[in-house]
């Protein structure tokens, strides 16, 4: 099954603008990029050339002569005969890029061409972005995917938009919502919480209608993370990174949830690990929550660099992190309230960072005073 996501939207802006350029979709992995990419792509073009540099390694050869269209696609016919391109009807979708990272530097000679589209795809790229020559500035569209977000949720659950306005509507006439309907989203919303939204996941949900299953799905993907560090990442850190990860329920089962080396191991100190989270929120998997000198605006260079919390960028991911006492607390009892609010503060940091808002928090230091999040519109925070 394919689940609606909204990239779809976006996916079809991008073709109908005549002046559009070649695409990067990024994001952590297994968050659906590839899937959403091929459907679209179906329809949408008569031909697609799809090259995958982990699963087909003897493409990582096509930029030997060079970075323009034409040599690139001598060298791929090369290797494979049977790929065709016809000039204005034609997708190249170069898919896991982080194993084949100076593709990027072609998409300036395919923009300056335009006989082809492309759209490039991939995980970790926040980290290989730093090893490319040149990455094609303002020759180039960058979006950035993340796991399902509660709407798309719905949508899988099969509500259509209508039930959105409706919230919409009751809470900006601060109307309280049906007893039925309030239940029913109360609901989903748990569930919601304890599945996260990773497409693999919400599918298995959906087509067994059962949490059978889930957990040990959802450990698989954090595996699969792991894995990523010891693949990608270098020498010590990948130890240290490995370390701040498992840290994370730590962190946030405390009254101070604010990142502390100290709690990840025994004598660490700062300089060694900031690295280490910087790579893991590169990679897609954790999101920064800066602590502000002061609540007010602005917030970009009113906070310190060096004071966050550290939230899971998939809330789902983080539950099937939590011992297995506090896991059984949130399925059972449905206690939001688990590890101290740590999963309730996760979800609500998600929300906000997917609908595209900074993360920031405030405490004062003799502790009278904690903000957990800020939104800013155009005049106030």
């Amino acid at each position: 099954m394919y689940l609606k996501r909204k990239i779809d939207r976006y996916l079809q802006e991008w073709f109908e603008d005549a002046a559009k350029k070649p695409l990067i979709i990024k994001g952590a992995r297994q968050i659906g990029k590839t899937e959403s990419i091929r459907r679209f792509s179906r329809n949408h073009y008569q031909n697609v050339v799809e090259i995958n540099f982990i699963e087909q390694p003897q493409f990582r050869m096509i930029l030997s002569d060079g970075y323009s269209p034409k040599d690139i696609i001598r060298n791929m016919t090369r290797i494979d005969p049977g790929l065709t391109f016809t000039a204005g009807n034609t997708l190249i979708f170069f898919d896991e890029i982080q194993a084949c990272p100076d593709i990027t530097t072609s998409l300036k000679f395919f923009a300056v061409d335009g006989s082809y589209d492309v759209i490039c795809s991939g995980s970790l790229l926040g980290v290989n972005y730093k090893q490319i020559e040149s990455v094609s500035v303002g020759y180039k569209m960058d979006y950035e995917m993340y796991s399902l977000d509660f709407e798309e949720f719905l949508w899988a659950k099969g509500y259509d938009d209508s039930l959105r306005e409706e919230l919409l509507d009751h809470m900006v006439s601060v109307r309280p919502l049906s007893e039925a309907t309030y239940v029913t989203l109360n609901r989903l919303f748990l569930d919601y919480v304890i599945l996260g939204g990773m497409p693999e996941v919400v599918e298995r949900y959906i087509v067994t209608d059962s949490f059978s299953g889930i957990n040990t799905l959802q450990k698989q993907i954090i595996a699969g993370y792991r894995d990523d560090i010891r693949k990608y990442a270098e020498g010590v850190d990948q130890t240290r990174i490995i370390r701040v990860l498992d840290s994370i329920p730590v962190h946030l089962s405390k009254e101070n949830k604010k990142f502390q080396v100290s709690k990840v191991a025994s004598g660490a100190r700062f300089n060694e690990y900031g690295g280490c989270v910087d790579w893991l929120q590169d990679a897609g998997v954790v999101k920064k929550c800066y602590c502000l000198h002061f609540p007010e605006l602005p917030l970009k260079g009113n906070y310190d660099d060096k004071k966050f919390k550290l939230y899971m960028a998939d809330t789902g991911l983080l539950t099937a992190m939590l011992d297995e006492e506090s896991q059984e607390d949130l399925r059972i009892n449905r206690n939001l309230g688990v590890y101290k609010g740590a999963v309730y503060e996760n979800v609500v940091g998600e929300a906000l960072y997917k609908a595209g808002y900074g993360l920031y928090y405030y405490k004062r230091e003799d502790g009278t005073l904690e903000e957990d999040f800020f939104v800013r519109d155009q005049n106030n925070l």
